[in-house]
């Protein structure tokens, strides 16, 4: 009895292990993310460099106003692992009042950050540590951070409350390439009028609720073709 049990346990653990890599194979999202995000630092690799105050890396909007930002070793990042860092100019002209942001967001030297923090892990690498290597490290530790935005045909980096980085899945059909988004609700809060906002669209999104079902929410973006 105890052998019949023993043999159940072994065919259990090698269903399991077998179903693990099924479900990596399948994680089209997760892989082809990485795919398309390589293709986005390839065509801009002149906006894409170290971060080493934020211990990571970092790519630049065409326009130089926003970053997004992406930790190299969440163990070492001084407060966010994945972050939007951008010109507060055109938020404090539509009437913001930068004292009154949440938390989460930082004001300084006339920038404005917000971001979320992924874990504490010390992240190891087989290879050398690239800009793409630390973007695949989210995609394997941190999978639901990962999303694909069907309304775009875009894949992002979820920043939490919101806030996303998003790039096209392919830029040869997507008039938006990268997109910087964020939840208009605390600047509003904060005092901004969203009309009077420069740099930035304010819009309604197509995204899919806690269910699955299609809704459209406010967002301000920042969009770019970068073909």
């Amino acid at each position: 009895m105890k052998q019949s049990i023993k043999i159940a346990g072994t065919g259990l653990a090698v269903l399991l292990v077998l179903m693990a890599a099924s479900c990596e194979k399948l994680d089209v999202v997760g892989a082809d993310s990485a795919k398309s995000f390589d293709k986005v630092l390839r065509q801009i690799p002149q906006s894409v460099t170290p971060d080493e105050m934020n211990g990571g890396w970092s790519l630049t909007a065409p326009d130089g106003a926003a970053r997004f930002i992406w930790s190299r070793n969440y163990a070492e990042s001084p407060l966010h692992d994945v972050m939007l860092e951008f010109d507060a100019a055109s938020f404090i002209a539509a009437g913001l009042d930068p004292e009154r942001l949440p938390a989460n967001f930082a004001f300084y030297e006339g920038m404005i950050m917000v971001g979320t923090k992924l874990g504490q892990e010390t992240l190891r690498y087989s290879g050398e540590v690239t800009p793409l290597a630390s973007y695949e490290q989210i995609v394997k530790l941190k999978r639901p951070t990962i999303g694909y935005h069907g309304a775009l045909d875009h894949y992002g980096v979820n920043l939490g409350d919101g806030n996303l980085f998003e790039w096209a899945k392919d830029m040869a059909t997507n008039d938006k390439d990268i997109v910087f988004v964020l939840n208009p609700d605390p600047f509003i809060a904060a005092g901004v009028d969203p009309a009077r906002i420069e740099g930035w669209v304010f819009a309604k999104v197509t995204v899919d609720d806690a269910n699955g079902k299609p809704v459209q929410v406010d967002k301000f973006l920042k969009p770019f073709d970068l073909l």
